[in-house]
């Protein structure tokens, strides 16, 4: 996202990727994505991962905020890297791998078919969403973690079509704004 305008925060947090790993890295971070800060607090931290992972608000301490931002750190290097073409780094390797090494998130599936998960916490969401994160980067699609084109824009995505030449993180915004701008500059 380097060097380039972002989207507005309301935007971003409607934007999900496909993969909740990578959701996790839309929602703020260090240094130019400060900015989009959206968990200040382990209250907005367990409301978020419910939003995510459909569940009801989760509750979380200041640990789990701090794991969070752990995890998150890590995942946006990784992703951002991926996406250049970087090799993962050994911590962020290591920060992943701790979160995912956590008890995960045991679904249920009840008889009226819904599915719950008793004794949900916020460690064992992000455990997995780690665990999610390590699927995707254990996977072909690395190499498809894409940087939306747009120059306004710097979401993530994964390039799951079947050439993998995807250049938008969605058509109905960016895609749709590149093509009218082409056409109106004709």
């Amino acid at each position: 996202m380097q060097g380039r305008k972002s989207l507005p925060p309301a935007v971003r947090r409607r934007f999900q990727t496909g993969r909740v790993s990578l959701d996790l890295v839309h929602t703020g971070g260090e240094g130019e994505l400060a900015v989009w800060e959206i968990v200040h607090t382990a209250e907005d931290l367990g409301h978020w991962l419910g939003v995510i992972l459909e569940l009801p608000d989760l509750p979380a301490d200041d640990a789990d905020l701090a794991a969070f931002h752990r995890l998150r750190n890590a995942l946006s290097r990784a992703a951002f890297g991926a996406a250049a073409g970087i090799p993962l780094a050994p911590s962020d390797i290591d920060a992943i791998n701790a979160a995912a090494a956590e008890p995960p998130l045991i679904p249920r599936l009840n008889p009226d078919g819904t599915r719950d998960h008793p004794a949900a916490t916020a460690g064992g969401a992000l455990s997995t969403l780690a665990r999610d994160a390590i699927d995707l980067f254990a996977s072909p699609l690395a190499a498809r973690i894409r940087v939306c084109a747009s120059e306004t824009c710097g979401l993530l995505f994964v390039d799951a079509s079947r050439p993998g030449r995807r250049r938008w993180c969605s058509m109905d915004r960016c895609g749709n704004i590149a093509k009218v701008r082409k056409y109106r500059e004709t």
